[in-house]
């Protein structure tokens, strides 16, 4: 049974959202401010968080910004319709996915399920030597999916769920150009929808986090209009 934790200063939210997951089977926690949550992760963490950005006390973007300093956990974003600049720092932090309010909870759930499938499969319960979870090496890079681990010339790179199965599409074939569409095949299930800002913030964080142990990073090339592609260096 996954755990989530809810974070939103909204309680109605917070007991709606935890009924209705709690009906599909999930493990519910809620906090009604960030740093509540906070203090209960450091303790033990969820499998998954839900955050809403504007919340007393600690918001959503520096609970994010704490949790990335330690964990990889996947993060869903709740933002109100008007806070596009919010979902796109929200995605540069780290952020998996984001989700506008007011929502469907059926869509938040759907969301919800499809980034844990993707987390087990980065984690490897899709056992079997596939390309999806055999070690690869393209250069200075080494991934290895069953362990969830990125080096990068012999220096370990901590990767969200969605930037390490991009990494992997990307890398997998170098010199071939990935579109937009086809990562978005990749990183998330067919019933979610998300637009091309949001392959390329992730697409931002994760070349920020390989220039952060090696600033010449250059493998991930942006072909304006078309989509990227690897170089193998």
């Amino acid at each position: 049974m996954s755990k989530i934790a809810l974070v939103d200063d909204d309680r109605n939210i917070l007991t709606s959202v935890a009924m209705t997951l709690e009906a599909e089977g999930f493990e519910v926690e809620t906090y009604n401010d960030g740093q509540s949550a906070l203090d209960a992760f450091n303790k033990k963490l969820p499998d998954m968080a839900v955050l809403d950005i504007k919340m007393p006390r600690m918001d959503g973007m520096d609970l994010l910004q704490r949790l990335r300093q330690k964990t990889t956990m996947p993060v869903i974003f709740l933002t109100s319709k008007d806070d596009e600049i919010d979902e796109v720092l929200g995605l540069r932090m780290g952020a998996d996915d984001y989700v506008k309010k007011p929502f469907s909870q059926r869509l938040l759930v759907e969301r919800i399920r499809a980034l844990l499938r993707r987390q087990d499969a980065v984690a490897g319960d899709i056992v079997g030597d596939t390309e999806e979870t055999k070690v690869m090496e393209r250069g200075e890079l080494r991934m290895d999916p069953l362990r969830h681990a990125v080096a990068w010339k012999g220096q370990d790179v901590s990767l969200t769920v969605t930037e390490f199965l991009l990494l992997q599409a990307l890398a997998q074939r170098p010199g071939f150009v990935k579109s937009r569409d086809q990562l978005m095949d990749v990183a998330y299930d067919d019933q979610v929808y998300v637009d091309d800002r949001t392959i390329d913030s992730h697409i931002k964080r994760l070349r920020k986090k390989m220039r952060s142990v090696d600033s010449d990073f250059s493998a991930i090339e942006t072909l304006y209009g078309i989509g990227y592609r690897y170089n193998e260096e």
